[in-house]
Formats: structure tokens, sequence, C-alpha cells
């Protein structure tokens, strides 16, 4: 492949809801511009985007991937993003690297949740975005009830290019209303003709809307719309390349990508009206954390970020990366923003799905990969000595489902933190710990089918065969009495004997450890022994009364005993210690403590009240409700932490993937009494197993 300019190439984002067909399309636009020489099917598992075995299995994209095309003089980088809700890091990585987003719609079901979610992603990273609307070969398709969708849900800068003419089901031929031409297909091969005859309203409404989105992207355009003077063809190109570029108009084009009929004007599209990198300065932050504009500019000093990472146990790491200015080269040193440490650039390889293509340099706004980075993760950007600058962090979700991880094989524990680390080098979203209380290991994840495809990666990359099992909660102890008692110790072994006598006060109070005073007159215990009396106290409050679970909120204070000169030593005053800790559990009233969480979700209005349903009869408290825009409200909600397991999957249900939601722990409070039976049995069941 061919070294292009910057002002050639083109960085574009498929994106979408889940089957929309967005991996058809990204297939059909490589087949049309001779990328590839066969157009792959999913149901055949042969598509270049969809190349895991995952993928291939679920056929369905589970990650983002690269597929580059020559088309006209311009190189355009494709970046095909997973649609699944739980693989929004594919969308976000994917969209961060792009200039432009196309956001592909089905004929049938219209604007759906997933094509709004990408229109959010992208308008918050300020892409420039185009509408494919896809499948209108199908019966039931219906291109103008699509397009009034959009125009009510973004008004104005909703600008159609392409439309159909004909019958639904029965296109005759797709008429480009910003060239006045129509185009009929055969065979997969485009015929130009005549614009048909007589002109029906639907076209006079398409061109009115087109030139009043032209009218919009600059000053000179809109005065000569309000004088009533028509637009030339030239005008009406570069009107749409300027408010694409600028944000201000989206492009509507629609064809099918299964039949490849109107692709090929999608490409002519992305050449004429998206964006190229020159278009695109990247804000970053210097050193001295002022802020600064970086161009794609090749003279420029290098920067590149890395936008997605592929973890491989056999070859090693791969990091996808775009030229943010400069020019990356083989054998060059770069140093991490992030880190202040130096990377050296090996090998560099063009990425085309699961291929790779072995180049000497990538240029200012070009798509590489650079395999065996030491130090670097998704989202660093590595810069030239001369001028180190970092971009913000991309801003992945935060998982909100954990579950335990549960090795089949004895001896395979260890493993599994290994191999989910070099996970999460490929995909930021997953999280992993090892809870010291329930001794599980918990993975945590953006749903179920997220959590579903690592276990299947553990064991095809890493031969690790693991189950998901329902994470425990760490509960905790406290006492609500106080109470006065002693505790003592006294062995006789036929030589120095042990003696140890202590007298304890014990009180709720406000924290989560163990306050210990002493008030001990006359030296009734001697000084030396408190702290093997503390040590004695907190040893036991490590493993509660009730159930085994940690203490906390208890002030224990030492005010009298007694000793034997002889016989007294460390250990016998911790056990002595110990011994008045239990004495004292039978009559302070131990109680559970349950872990509370305070929980945010963003849902529409419409099911405000049934989320708020569902929280209560989770023994949630809803706290408040506040408008977040666009239809949407926000909930605030103090939720324990038992009761929160499957809410990733019921607010989806209940708001058709609209939903979201994040928690954060708030406290400890008392579990009620009619639960603390199940618990502690529960608890018991798990220390025996």
């Amino acid at each position: 492949m061919q070294q292009y300019k910057t002002e050639q190439i083109r960085n574009i984002a498929l994106a979408g809801h889940g089957s929309s067909g967005k991996t058809t399309l990204a297939e059909a636009m490589l087949y049309i511009a001779g990328a590839t020489d066969r157009f792959g099917k999913i149901s055949d598992g042969n598509t270049v985007c969809d190349f895991d075995p995952e993928e291939i299995k679920r056929k369905s994209s589970v990650s983002s991937a690269v597929a580059p095309y020559e088309w006209k003089e311009h190189k355009v980088n494709i970046i095909d993003t997973p649609g699944a809700f739980d693989f929004e890091a594919g969308v976000i990585e994917g969209i961060a690297a792009c200039d432009s987003v196309v956001i592909e719609l089905s004929g049938k079901s219209g604007v759906t949740v997933g094509a709004q979610r990408a229109w959010d992603i992208a308008t918050a990273q300020k892409k420039s975005k185009i509408f494919f609307i896809s499948k209108l070969d199908r019966e039931s398709a219906n291109y103008q009830k699509v397009l009034n969708e959009l125009v009510e849900l973004y008004g104005n800068c909703v600008c159609p290019v392409v439309i159909p003419h004909g019958k639904e089901g029965h296109i005759e031929c797709w008429v480009d209303i910003a060239r006045l031409k129509a185009y009929t297909y055969d065979a997969n091969t485009g015929k130009e003709t005549e614009v048909p005859m007589p002109q029906d309203e639907f076209f006079d409404r398409a061109y009115e809307l087109l030139c009043e989105a032209v009218a919009e992207s600059c000053e000179e355009y809109l005065e000569k719309y309000l004088a009533g003077e028509k637009f030339t063809q030239e005008e009406i190109i570069h009107g749409l390349r300027l408010g694409t570029c600028n944000g201000h108009v989206t492009p509507v084009l629609c064809g099918s990508a299964l039949f490849l009929t109107a692709v090929e004007r999608l490409l002519y599209a992305i050449n004429d009206y998206a964006p190229s990198p020159l278009d695109n300065a990247v804000k970053a932050t210097d050193k001295n954390g002022d802020k600064v504009e970086v161009k794609c500019l090749e003279s420029d000093p290098t920067m590149l970020q890395v936008f997605k990472t592929v973890a491989d146990p056999f070859v090693g790491k791969l990091s996808y990366f775009k030229v943010l200015s400069g020019k990356v080269d083989s054998d060059m040193t770069l140093v991490n923003a992030k880190t202040g440490q130096q990377e050296k650039i090996g090998k560099l390889v063009l990425i085309k799905g699961k291929k790779q293509i072995d180049v000497k340099s990538v240029t200012a706004g070009d798509i590489g990969a650079v395999a065996k980075l030491a130090t670097t993760v998704t989202g660093d950007c590595l810069c030239a000595a001369s001028r180190v600058v970092k971009c913000d962090d991309l801003p992945f979700p935060h998982p909100t489902l954990m579950q335990a991880v549960v090795p089949k094989n004895k001896g395979d524990e260890g493993k599994i933190s290994q191999s989910i680390q070099r996970l999460r080098e490929e995909d930021p979203t997953i999280e992993f710990s090892v809870n010291p209380e329930t001794r599980q290991q918990v993975l945590s994840g953006l749903g179920e089918q997220h959590l579903d495809v690592v276990v299947s990666k553990l064991k095809s990359k890493f031969g690790l065969e693991v189950v998901l099992e329902k994470a425990r909660v760490p509960y905790r102890e406290t006492i609500r009495k106080k109470v006065k008692v002693q505790g003592k110790y006294k062995k006789q072994s036929g030589g120095h004997g042990q003696y140890g006598d202590v007298w304890i006060e014990f009180e709720p109070c406000e924290g989560d450890d163990m306050i210990f005073e002493e008030k001990v007159f006359g030296g009734a215990v001697p000084k030396n022994f408190f702290p093997a009396v503390e040590k004695g106290l907190r040893d036991s409050m490590a493993k509660g009364f009730l159930a085994g679970y940690p203490m906390v909120g208890v002030k224990a204070t030492l005010v009298d005993g007694s000793y034997h000169p002889v016989d007294s030593s460390e250990m016998s005053f911790k056990l002595a210690a110990n011994v008045a800790f239990k004495n004292a559990m039978v009559d302070a009233s131990p109680v559970l403590l349950e872990p509370i969480v305070k929980l945010t979700a963003n849902v529409p209005d419409a099911n405000t009240g049934d989320i708020m349903g569902d929280l209560n009869k989770r023994r949630g408290r809803v706290l408040g409700m506040n408008p977040a825009g666009k239809g949407m409200s926000s909930v605030e909600a103090e939720v324990p932490m038992s009761e929160i397991g499957d809410f990733t999957t019921v607010l989806r249900s209940m708001t058709q993937g609209r939903g979201s939601f994040e928690i954060a722990f708030e406290r400890y409070e008392q579990l009620p009494s009619m639960l603390e039976e199940k618990v502690i049995a529960d608890n018991k069941a798990n220390m025996e197993e």
C-alpha cells in the first residue's frame, strides 16, 4: 500500500446498534474498493473485521477492528466497532481514533438505542457524523420514516444526500441529490442515469433539507440562501464538507450493504465530505499543565496515541496507534507522556483485520501498530523528546457487574490473576481483585456477555477453565450495648504457669476500626502488658462472634485487672483479652452490618417510576431525582450491595438499553434481623467449604 499525504487520509468509525449491519457494510466497502477479492459473510465466518474466534462463534463483533482501503486517490481506515452494550470499550477506542463516525441504521428498525448512543459518544468527542440507512432491500424497510425520526431527534443538521426512488423493497434507483444524479445497480455494478421525472413531494422536501444544511455551513451561503438564490453543485458539495467538518451538518446516505447497492456513494461521500486529520486539531496538556493544540502536520514533532491493545500469549502485546503529528519510523525512541519513560519503536505494521503489513514508517494522520511496547497501555501518548504532551484519558465506562472466578482445576488460582491482567491490557473495562475477607477472586465487567467472553478467552488464550459464581458480600459485625466483663487466663503446667487477668469495657463507637484505651490505676496491670491486651483484642475482632466477619465500631477500654510477678507474660494477657472478648459478645448484642452503595442511574424520564419501584424492592432508599437533559433523569439512591447483583441486566431490560449507572461504596448499616440467620448460615457453609 502506497504512502498517502495527510489530506488524503480519512479515518472512519462504523458505529450503531447491534445487528444493524456494520461489519457487513465494512465488508461491502472493502470489496467495492478492491481491498478484498471476495465479499465475506458473517454467517460464513470469513469477514475481514470479525476474525476473532469469539466473534466467529457468536456471529457478532466483540472488539474494534481496523481495515484500510484505497479509493480515488484517498486512503480510508475503517474502524468497525461492536454494537452490543457489553463491549462499549471497542466503541470508545474506535471513535477516539477516527475523525468522523458513520452511524449505521436499519431501514426496518429505525433510530435505535445503539445509534443514539453512538451519536452521543461521537458528539462528546467532537467527531463529525454521517448516517447510513441500510437494509432498504427488505419489504418492511422505510427510508422516509427513518429520515423523519432523525430530523425529529437532531433537527436541521440532518441532511439527506442519497435517497431511494421506488416502492418499499423495490428500489428503482438511488438519487444523489447533491449531484442531481441517479444510479441503478445490476450484478453489483452501478450505472449513472438521469434523475427520474416527475420529481415527487418527498424529493422536494429532501432537497430543501439539503439546502438548509448547506446554508448553515457558513455565513456566505446563509446570506445567499436567505436572498432566495440557488446553490451551484460546487457550492453544495463545498458546503456539505464545511458543515460536516464543523459538526453543523450530518449527511444521510442509504443503500443495501448485503447486495452492494449504493455503497459506492458512501465511498465518494467519505472522500468528499468527511474531514481529514488536518481538519481536526487535538487538545493536549503539556508538562506545565497548560492546554495546547496539536495539529496533524508531518513537519511537527512526532506524537502518537495508542487507542487499542491486543495481548497475545505467544506473540506478545500489539499496540494500535494513530499518528497525531509528525511521522513514526522504526527504531525511533519516543517518550511516554504519562510515565516519562522512553519507548523504543520496533517493527511497524499496518493492520487489515487479522493481517499485518510491514512498513518502514507511518505518516501523520494514519493508523498503524507496533509490537512489544514495554510500559505503554491504551490511551497513552508517545512523543518526541522535544515536545512531550498528553491527551486526556479515553472515557471508558466503569464495570457494573461483579462475579467470582472459580478455577475448575486445582492449582490454577495463581494463573488466573496473571491471565486476567493480560486481558485487561486489551479491555480497560475489566477489573479484577482478590477479596481478602471472602477469599474470592472477583471479576467485574459491563454485563453477562462481557464476562462470558472473558471466560472464553481465558480458556482459548491461556488454557484456563473457570466458572463464574455469585460474589460474596463482605459483611461486618459490631455491638449495640455497653458491657464490662472480666477475662481471666490461668494455667499451671509444672514449671512457670500462665496468668493474665483483665477487666475491659466494650461499647459501640463510630468508625471502621477498634479504638483501644487504658484507664488502669495503681499498676493493677503493668504498662508493658498493654500492647499484648490490644493485640489480643484485635486478633479476636478480625473474626467476629456471629458469623466470623471482621468487627468494627467497637471501643475497648482496659479498666482493671491483676497479674502474677512470675507467671504473667505477654501471651497470658493476650489470651486473657481473647477470653474477655468472648464473654462480652454474649451480652453486648452483636449485630451484622451490610455494605451500602451510592447508586446513580441515568434513565429515560418515562422509566423513572419503574426504576424507583425496582430499587424499593431491593431495599433501596431513593434520595432524589434530577433532570439530566435530552429526556433523561438522574436517579440517586442508596442500596445494599447484596441487592444489586443483577441490576445491570434489569436496568437494560427496563430501558431498552438507554439506562446506565455507577456505584460507589458509601458506608455500613445494620442488616435487618430477619436476614441475619441466612447470612450467618451461608458464611459458615462457605468457611466449611
